[in-house]
């Protein structure tokens, strides 16, 4: 008997993938990812790109198994072989170096790359304090400012409507009655016209407004002098002054501002020595309810030995007891600032 015939194998297959342009890739990449229930942030490409990528997905309508397996193999090793992508733009680079460059410096930058260059201006808007827009609503048209309630949420837009005088806050309701026919292409022109003017807008020097820098200082200041700026600052400003006063918090504030459960959180943080030092110096005076409502609120056994160290030493030089009671009041201030404790608002009672 002769040899077999030989087996004749079908030609092998081109891979059908290689037939397919780098857009049809990226739409089958898109779809699939969609497919697969993924968030593929789409709005991030320029209007261009989506508009091809939008056109090329309508045109297409059919991919086997085999093709889609070759396309996501082939992404799958563009992205393995990529080692380092930087931010697109410079509103890309900007963000990525936030907290890295000055915030002066990000901002001059933006600026010269123009509103439109860091996305979005609208979401410049939606980020905005609602007081900062308040002062640009006021200067603009009733109908503008409709708009741009329109595109905040109900929450935002109803704290920023709060804000406004009530015969502004009627006509801008009333004006989004008619926002109905407005085109995208306006509500883009505005909302550009608005992110410049929040760019405009100067940066300040200091995080803290005025109020809350002084009443700061004068926290750490001694008492003598503490009292004699106060009585300066309400001879030149009598209005300034009272919001001085109700932003500082020293140790005779501690009855008024710190709760009573709270008290044995805030003494673990003291030096026992410090803490004798300090309520020594409070045995008389303004002081005197200060030093009993820290006694009576920490535990039966530390304050009965607390009672007995005070009588037992001698008097504490008022500078010394005046350093002591800051340690007091800089712990109360640590623990609320990590979030252990909040303090009663001068505005407040004692739930």
């Amino acid at each position: 008997m002769g040899a077999p015939p030989a087996r004749i194998e079908p030609p092998a297959r081109q891979g059908a993938a290689a037939h397919l342009s780098r857009a049809q890739k990226a739409a089958i990449i898109v779809r699939f990812l969609m497919n697969e229930g993924a968030e593929v942030p789409l709005t991030e490409l320029p209007e261009g790109l989506q508009a091809r990528l939008t056109t090329q997905m309508g045109s297409m309508r059919y991919v086997d198994r085999s093709t889609l397996a070759e396309v996501v193999a082939e992404f799958a090793q563009e992205l393995e072989g990529m080692g380092l992508t930087f931010p697109r733009g410079v509103a890309g680079a900007i963000n990525a170096l936030d907290g890295r460059i000055s915030a002066q410096t990000a901002a001059r930058l933006r600026k010269e790359a123009g509103v439109r260059q860091y996305g979005d201006p609208w979401e410049l808007v939606r980020r905005a304090d609602p007081a900062a827009l308040v002062p640009i609503i006021e200067g603009e048209s009733a109908e503008v400012a409709a708009v741009m309630l329109s595109k905040l949420d109900v929450a935002r837009a109803a704290e920023l409507l709060g804000l406004l005088p009530g015969p502004v806050a009627r006509r801008i309701a009333y004006a989004i009655s008619q926002t109905g026919s407005v085109s995208p292409e306006a509500v883009d022109r505005i909302g550009l016209a608005l992110a410049a003017q929040l760019q405009e807008a100067p940066e300040t020097a200091f995080a803290e407004g005025a109020v809350a820098r002084v009443g700061a200082i004068l926290n750490y200041s001694a008492a003598a002098i503490r009292d004699e700026v106060l009585e300066g600052l309400e001879e030149t400003d009598q209005d300034f002054a009272a919001l001085v006063r109700r932003a500082i918090f020293t140790f005779v504030h501690l009855p008024e501002r710190l709760k009573p459960t709270d008290v044995p959180r805030v003494l673990r943080e003291v030096d026992q020595a410090v803490l004798v030092t300090a309520l020594a110096g409070a045995q008389a005076g303004d002081l005197a309810p200060v030093a009993e409502f820290l006694l009576d609120n920490m535990p039966k056994r530390m304050a009965e030995t607390l009672r007995e160290e005070i009588a037992a030493r001698d008097r504490a030089r008022p500078r010394d007891a005046e350093a002591a009671q800051t340690e007091v009041v800089n712990a109360v201030r640590r623990l609320e600032a990590a979030g252990d404790l909040a303090l009663i608002q001068p505005d407040e009672g004692v739930a």
